[in-house]
């Protein structure tokens, strides 16, 4: 033990010497004792790993994650296929073509796609934006729109602009979350009690319009599903093995919630139809969907329609700024909801943006509409317990089936249960805690989830996605504009200086500040002590900065006050014009009674 002591003491005596005091009397290791190359960062992977990203989950895929993905997936399966035929409608298309953007999203987005939860197909947003730019154009068009809309996301991925990413606040993307949230939860309301008239009916036909039979469903449905998804948090007093799988079993249920439900109530409506007749279903049914198949062509780049020839020139001045419009919003819309369901790890938004790009420009040549995530989906892939993006492929060949085989069933569905699964997956994903929390900590990220998400809910939240974006860049520039900075009035060998010190980084854009701010310290002080600037916060220092520090310079010897740079590096101070107003000092020599008179330079 005594030895094991010596031997210690030693080692640290010699570490000790190992060791040279620094200046300011802390030491300071000059080698380097511990392996290096256990800290060194990990290999970067293949490109072919980073870009094809289904073989990452391949990796560690097994029984538990294929089971999880298997039921999230038939569940998802059940949710799009009537969006799809909805928002195919709401373009102003067939319903295949939407359940054709369905398949090739999903499938296209498992193999590329970085985030599991996230669901590519058609969305109420796309579907207006087609409607906005194509309106009743042929369908010809559409496909066209799919392909360049694919072709722009592409190239933005592949020129690595994904920092757009970084413009999308955490205020914004999580006011961005709960307006949708709440958007979506209230579309469905008309759904889950069965109310047909369009628009928004007054107050009086309101309960008048209110179909009973839609609104026991909707409100049984809720019921199980909430009961249901209690069951993966059911905690038993003794840990068996017979506790554990029966958990296990509990948990699968739970997680089978969305699917068990709407398979349920498809298979009383079928029986029940048998039975008697569709008349007496007290409840409405989703739309039946066309039996039809996928067929692999080029985009119609040229065609006839109506004794006209359409060329590629003619569809582009004809589709005009929906070109940028579509893409830019579905890449928004995308890289927000990722941003809403990563937790733990970062978002390569650049690899959203290819996978975003090869789905439509997959698609295009599918007869699909343009896609991108629907927020929607995706809280109901997570509420399912997805586990990886593989899950697309089950739901692609489950839409896939009901485009050939099963599609005399899905009119069995009742429109009550999906907006009920749809209002309960959302419903969690409401959160108003941030309001709270950025009101005590800071205003203006306050302000900007406000401001999002009133726009989102009122004007769209496309809008509320730009509004937000656009608020927070002004905000940054007028932080960059107006820099925070300190006015003291300090004291070395018995002569006074007014110390300026830029607390925040300061760019060409808060210069002027800095002069204002000089100009307020000489009329406070009288113009009785000399200026000391301290420059360690400019950043970029270019001509901009040189231009106004020498007219500051010759303001303040027109007033007979020394200007005294601070810290200002040696290569920065060849770029300033040789001036006897002007002094400098380093913050290693610090300020002494000699740099607060002129020199000869």
């Amino acid at each position: 033990m005594t030895k094991l002591k010596n031997l210690t003491m030693d080692g640290m005596y010699k570490a000790i010497e190992e060791l040279t005091p620094m200046k300011n009397g802390d030491l300071h290791d000059t080698k380097l004792t511990v392996d290096a190359a256990k800290y060194e960062p990990p290999p970067e992977k293949h490109w072919l790993y980073r870009r094809v990203y289904i073989l990452n989950w391949l990796q560690k895929y097994d029984r538990e994650i294929a089971i999880s993905d298997l039921i999230a997936g038939v569940t998802l399966g059940l949710t799009i296929i009537p969006q799809s035929i909805a928002y195919a409608a709401l373009a102003g298309l067939s319903s295949e073509y939407g359940l054709y953007s369905a398949i090739i999203g999903q499938l296209v987005y498992a193999l590329f796609g970085t985030t599991p939860q996230v669901s590519i197909g058609p969305t109420s947003l796309m579907s207006l934006m087609v409607l906005q730019f194509v309106g009743d154009r042929p369908v010809q068009f559409v496909l066209v729109l799919s392909f360049l809309a694919g072709l722009i996301e592409l190239l933005m991925g592949a020129f690595q602009l994904g920092f757009i990413v970084n413009f999308i606040p955490t205020p914004v993307t999580k006011a961005f979350t709960s307006a949708t949230a709440v958007i979506v939860a209230a579309v469905q309301l008309k759904n889950l009690f069965g109310i047909k008239t369009a628009g928004i009916p007054s107050i009086g036909n309101l309960f008048q319009s209110i179909r009973y039979g839609d609104s026991a469903l909707g409100f049984i449905c809720i019921v199980l599903l909430l009961l249901l998804r209690q069951l993966a948090s059911v905690n038993f007093k003794k840990n068996t093995p017979t506790t554990h799988r029966l958990k296990k079993f509990l948990w699968y249920i739970s997680i089978s919630r969305n699917a068990l439900v709407i398979t349920v109530c498809s298979l009383v409506t079928f029986f029940w139809i048998k039975k008697c007749s569709i008349k007496a279903i007290p409840y409405a049914l989703t739309a039946k969907v066309k039996s039809s198949q996928l067929s692999l062509h080029l985009p119609p780049f040229a065609f006839d329609y109506k004794n006209t020839t359409y060329v590629f020139t003619d569809i582009l001045a004809e589709l005009g700024s929906g070109i940028i419009i579509v893409p830019l919003v579905a890449i928004l819309a995308n890289v927000a909801i990722a941003k809403a369901f990563v937790k733990d790890d970062r978002l390569d938004a650049s690899q959203e943006m290819l996978t975003l790009g090869l789905c439509n420009l997959a698609g295009s040549f599918f007869n699909c509409i343009p896609v991108c995530g629907a927020f929607t989906r995706s809280a109901v892939s997570q509420a399912s317990g997805v586990r990886t993006p593989i899950s697309g492929v089950y739901t692609g060949i489950l839409v896939l089936l009901a485009l050939n085989v099963l599609t005399p069933y899905f009119g069995y569905i009742p429109k009550a249960s999906i907006s009920a699964m749809l209002v309960v997956a959302v419903v969690f994903m409401i959160d108003f805690s941030p309001v709270t929390e950025l009101w005590r900590s800071n205003k203006k990220d306050f302000l900007s989830w406000i401001g999002s998400f009133i726009v989102c809910v009122c004007a769209g939240v496309e809008l509320g996605l730009f509004f937000g974006i656009v608020l927070n860049m002004v905000l940054v520039l007028m932080r960059l504009g107006n820099p925070k900075v300190e006015v003291t009035l300090k004291e070395v060998d018995k002569h006074n200086y007014v110390f300026i010190s830029p607390t925040t980084d300061v760019y060409y854009s808060g210069v002027e500040y800095i002069r204002d701010k000089i100009n307020e310290a000489c009329l406070l002080y009288r113009d009785d002590f000399p200026i000391v600037l301290d420059c360690r916060r400019f950043m970029q220092f270019d001509a901009t900065f040189v231009d106004v520090i020498n007219a500051v310079a010759k303001e303040l010897h027109s007033r007979d006050i020394l200007l005294v740079l601070y810290d200002l590096k040696k290569e920065l101070q060849k770029l300033m014009h040789k001036s006897s107003h002007i002094n400098y000092c380093s913050e290693e020599d610090g300020i002494c009674s000699g740099d607060l008179s002129p020199k000869k330079h």
